[in-house]
């Protein structure tokens, strides 16, 4: 006999036993309910026969689970059913059900077949629209095109995920990943519109250009060395006049700057007078002392014209500038080579700025500078780099950097204090940049967000260069015309884990076990 019979003839013999002893008690025996009585008998008082394993092979005389944590199904006798079969019929092999959740609608949900605190079946949910099922049973696929839903991950970034909707212990729910997002690259993290616009999310494109650093330096405002000159007589002699009298007067070239006697000048110029009526020879040495004196080519030709012998000298400017030194008084005495007037031209001045030695590779003449001074803070002047100086200052690290600066309005004045912005190129061929705020940097590793479609970014490592002026130098990593993140990018991190995402770029972990199934 097989095993069903057996069960039923031994459950058929337990029956009537149990009906014999209720018989002679003088109560109703509940088995057996036939007629009008069938139709008044509530469904719940019914007595399975036995139960049989969800799977068909098994059976047994009371409830009880297989090793997959499912019920057996209760055996009727012929025309019964129970309340629980009819609510929650078996799953067809060929529409699985995606999940299980409470008949009352409540947030509970379950991978397998159960039942509620009061008895009844779980109801299950399956991928089409038309399955039966409650309908605030969550949808397993979205409406943007977004593919089915494959899991749900901890909202947290913890390595727990869940093939149904679930809260984690702090009550937030589980976020669900579509299938579109699984088949993007690693690490890929999609945000919500709200939450992009809550956290001010901004972009950026990658973009090729020359990159250009400003070297920041700090200097003093200097006189063109080439445009100096002294006063100094190469005789001696007294000041009988002085016709320039003060510091910081404005001159013009071959303007009369003070009158001389000299005893030694007019006894050469006397010499040469009388050389001239008896010797040549002896008259082209006597010429050639008052050369020496640097006697000036007017005094000469007048000498030639005139044979008289002047008793003063008039000393002039030998070019147009400024007297930045008078030592001249009237009536003084001076020796040969003692400086009387430093002439100056200011219409062209020097920087003189000092360059930090970790710039000074950037630095060469023909840059362009920008210079801002504290006496004019609401202007600014150019000038450009004519030379870097071949030493280095051992106490403060930096070297001096000449820049030439057009002064034709006089404004700048020798030993002003000036801050300078030098324009230094970064190589003359195009790199892929972009601003700095886009890195996200560990320390071992950097990397940015890139922005695959509006709410989804993939972080990607990359390979940073050289940085100017808020800018950075992309060497590996990303293509030009790449959007990437540049602001709220550490709160997206923080919104995602894309810490633990930058840390490994592994894909997500794989759904855990279902719930209610055993090892």
């Amino acid at each position: 006999m097989s095993a069903p019979r057996i069960l039923l003839a031994s459950g058929a013999l337990a029956t009537a036993a149990a009906l014999g002893v209720l018989w002679l008690a003088g109560g109703q025996p509940r088995g057996l309910v036939t007629g009008a009585a069938v139709a008044q008998q509530p469904p719940a008082a019914r007595q399975p026969l036995y139960y049989q394993a969800p799977s068909g092979t098994d059976f047994s005389p009371a409830p009880k689970k297989d090793e997959q944590g499912r019920d057996y199904v209760p055996v009727y006798e012929e025309g019964d059913q129970t309340p629980a079969a009819s609510a929650a019929p078996p799953a067809s092999p060929a529409r699985p059900p995606l999940y299980y959740q409470d008949p009352s609608g409540r947030p509970e949900y379950s991978a397998v077949p159960r039942k509620s605190a009061d008895g009844r079946g779980f109801v299950p949910v399956y991928e089409d629209a038309g399955a039966p099922g409650p309908a605030p049973a969550p949808a397993p696929s979205s409406a943007g095109g977004r593919g089915r839903i494959l899991y749900y991950r901890n909202p947290m970034g913890l390595p727990d995920t869940s093939p149904v909707p679930k809260k984690d212990s702090m009550g937030m729910d589980y976020i669900p990943v579509y299938e579109d997002e699984a088949n993007q690259p690693a690490g890929t993290v999609t945000v919500s519109p709200e939450r992009v616009q809550m956290l001010g999310v901004r972009t950026a494109l990658a973009t090729e250009r020359t990159m250009t650093r400003s070297i920041r330096a700090v200097g003093t405002i200097a006189v063109d060395e080439r445009r100096l000159v002294v006063v100094s007589p190469r005789f001696e002699g007294w000041i009988q006049r002085l016709l320039v009298n003060e510091t910081g007067q404005p001159v013009r070239r071959g303007q009369p700057l003070f009158e001389v006697y000299s005893p030694d000048l007019a006894l050469a110029e006397q010499e040469y007078v009388v050389a001239r009526r008896l010797d040549a020879g002896v008259a082209a040495a006597a010429l050639a002392r008052l050369r020496n004196f640097d006697l000036p080519e007017e005094e000469v030709a007048r000498l030639r014209r005139t044979g008289t012998v002047a008793r003063t000298l008039t000393l002039t400017s030998p070019m147009d500038g400024v007297v930045l030194e008078k030592a001249a008084l009237q009536g003084m005495r001076f020796a040969p080579g003692e400086t009387l007037f430093r002439i100056g031209d200011l219409s062209t001045v020097w920087l003189l700025a000092d360059v930090f030695e970790q710039d000074l590779g950037l630095v060469g003449p023909g840059q362009e500078a920008s210079i801002g001074l504290t006496a004019y803070p609401d202007r600014r002047f150019t000038g450009k780099v004519t030379f870097v100086y071949p030493t280095l200052n051992a106490a403060t690290r930096t070297a001096r950097v000449r820049i030439e600066i057009l002064n034709p309005e006089q404004l700048l004045k020798p030993d002003m204090y000036a801050t300078v912005e030098i324009a230094a190129p970064l190589g003359s061929t195009p790199m892929v940049a972009v601003p700095d705020s886009a890195v996200l940097d560990s320390g071992t590793r950097q990397a940015v967000l890139v922005e695959r479609a509006p709410g989804r970014y993939e972080p990607r490592s990359v390979q940073t260069g050289r940085r100017a002026d808020g800018l950075v130098e992309i060497r590996q990593g990303i293509k030009a015309g790449e959007r990437v993140v540049v602001g709220a990018n550490f709160l997206i991190d923080a919104e995602s884990n894309l810490r633990a995402a930058l840390q490994t770029f592994a894909a997500p972990p794989a759904p855990t076990q279902q719930e209610g199934q055993r090892p």
